[in-house]
């Protein structure tokens, strides 16, 4: 069964906040910008929609955004949020099930991957590729582990956590990074955070490589 986050959507913030401090939401703001004019983005498991906001500094107009979300008490919350003049398709479904006749400029997903199992990773990601113009970007950010012992307790408690609430189907990070090493994107910027528990990276979508 899918991962639903509709049992946390009233209280994600703010318990995000209480564990990371702002770190959660520094994280996806850095990646902003790298989103250009007039670009058409397609966010993958945005969450209650705040960034739809922090976007809209950005860009008041202009943006063609396409927001999907599994959780329905989350697309809730998401549909209040101020977006200006930029237009918002809002898909209440699992990302892996949409299907679009256009490409993105940007494909953004915003703590994504730790939800899904090694195996369900690279057939979201195959899925998110192909909806990748060639030479666009691709902005992810989520956890990793450096080394760190307290990164392993934090992590390990909070699969638990949302594996009972929320049917997370991982307990173990996947490996996200190798990824984009296979599909031979090019690191264009990345930053840390929290004690580098959190990476964000711009990456780039080869012109030549599709498969």
């Amino acid at each position: 069964m899918a991962s639903n986050y509709d049992n946390s959507a009233w209280f994600y913030d703010r318990l995000s906040r209480v564990v990371y401090g702002d770190a959660l939401v520094h994280a996806q703001i850095y990646l902003l910008q790298f989103i250009k004019p007039n670009s058409r983005i397609l966010i993958a498991g945005g969450g209650t929609g705040w960034i739809l906001e922090e976007l809209t500094k950005k860009h008041p107009s202009g943006l063609k955004i396409t927001y999907v979300e599994i959780s329905a008490n989350m697309m809730a919350l998401s549909k209040k949020r101020s977006i200006g003049h930029n237009e918002v398709s809002f898909i209440n479904a699992p990302i892996e099930d949409t299907v679009y006749t256009e490409q993105f400029d940007v494909v953004f997903t915003p703590f994504l991957f730790d939800n899904f199992r090694e195996d369900t990773l690279q057939n979201v990601f195959n899925h998110l590729h192909k909806l990748l113009k060639p030479g666009g970007v691709w902005l992810n950010t989520d956890f990793q582990l450096t080394g760190k012992w307290w990164q392993n307790v934090l992590l390990k408690s909070m699969f638990v956590f949302f594996r009972i609430l929320c049917r997370i189907e991982t307990s173990v990070l996947p490996n996200i990074m190798r990824q984009f090493k296979q599909h031979q994107y090019e690191t264009i910027a990345e930053q840390t955070f929290f004690g580098d528990f959190i990476l964000s990276t711009v990456a780039g979508k080869s012109l030549s490589f599709r498969a």
